[in-house]
């Protein structure tokens, strides 16, 4: 029988709360603390999960093996930087931290303690884009959309940081490409950061992406559609449906190319305990996350980037 991984988490708000009942539900894992500032919202979930509460992180050093850490941005570096300095994984809500400074600083002490250091991009663990695989060859034209309904929450940063990061980093991803130019809009109208951003990044490889988010909007809707020379890509992030369309044999009729469509619809998936389940996996076999810190770095300076144009 494996040794359990020890596991906790810091901050348990609207996302962290399921952290802990993803670990809770774990059979390789004993979640040993919840950890919140709020001494009677960390009891409260403690007590349902049969674990113990803390107010103050500091006080569970020596008895965690990984840690999810969901606390507001600008407290994610202090907090992943102490538990990194005391030998601890982490799994780090997106984006990585507030600068590039302190995303430096967190992968240069996981390298040097051989620790894990995984980005919370959840929409990488979507089963859309892991089914791509060889699909995605060379994209020259990408465009997303990502909108929601208001909701309070996440609104200590613009909608860049909050929504648009989640394309910047699978559009990176998929490119693979150093980003040459960046232009961007946008506009606050519920709350004093921007709830509402469009930007245009080029890339060295000359591919170019039209990304859009909004955290105002009367649905949700993610989706992305990706143009390269042998195929025009549809994804549908929330419905988990993918769509490749290519040129055919013959054409319907003179002029008219013949168009093959492949779609496929894929099973509704737990996206949340995919991530934390590989974050364990990386901690059990000493390999690179799925998403690492230095990934969770690059789509925070392209974002900041695109804030520094709005």
């Amino acid at each position: 029988m494996r040794k359990k991984i020890r596991a906790a988490v810091v901050g348990v708000g609207y996302l962290g709360r399921f952290h802990a009942e993803k670990y809770a539900m774990l059979p390789d894992v004993e979640l040993v603390a919840i950890v919140d500032i709020d001494p009677e919202r960390g009891s409260q979930i403690a007590l349902k999960l049969g674990t113990a509460g803390f107010s103050d992180y500091r006080d569970i050093f020596g008895k965690v093996d990984a840690v999810s850490i969901a606390v507001p941005t600008v407290y994610h570096h202090q907090v992943a930087r102490d538990f990194l300095m005391n030998g601890v994984h982490v799994l780090l809500e997106k984006p990585i931290t507030a600068t590039l400074d302190e995303a430096e600083e967190l992968i240069a002490i996981s390298t040097e303690k051989n620790l894990v250091l995984q980005v919370g991009h959840l929409e990488r663990f979507n089963p859309v884009i892991m089914a791509l695989g060889d699909i995605i060859t060379e994209p020259r034209f990408i465009e997303s959309t990502r909108i929601a309904p208001f909701k309070p929450r996440g609104t200590d940063v613009n909608v860049v940081l909050d929504l648009m990061i989640h394309d910047i980093d699978i559009i990176q991803y998929l490119v693979n490409s150093p980003v040459k130019q960046i232009n961007s809009v946008g506009a606050a109208v519920f709350t004093s950061e921007e709830d509402i951003a469009s930007a245009r990044i080029e890339f060295e490889s000359g591919c170019v992406a039209n990304v859009t988010a909004s955290r105002i909007s009367l649905k949700s809707e993610r989706r992305m559609r990706i143009f390269q020379p042998d195929a025009y890509i549809t994804l549908d992030f929330q419905h988990k449906k993918v769509a490749i369309f290519r040129k055919g044999e013959g054409e319907i009729y003179p002029g008219v190319p013949n168009v093959v469509i492949d779609e496929k619809v894929y099973d509704q998936v737990d996206a949340l305990q995919e991530e934390i389940s590989s974050f364990l996996e990386a901690v059990r076999e000493g390999k690179p996350p799925v998403v690492s810190g230095l990934d969770g770095k690059m789509a925070l300076e392209t974002a900041l980037l695109i804030n520094k144009k709005l």
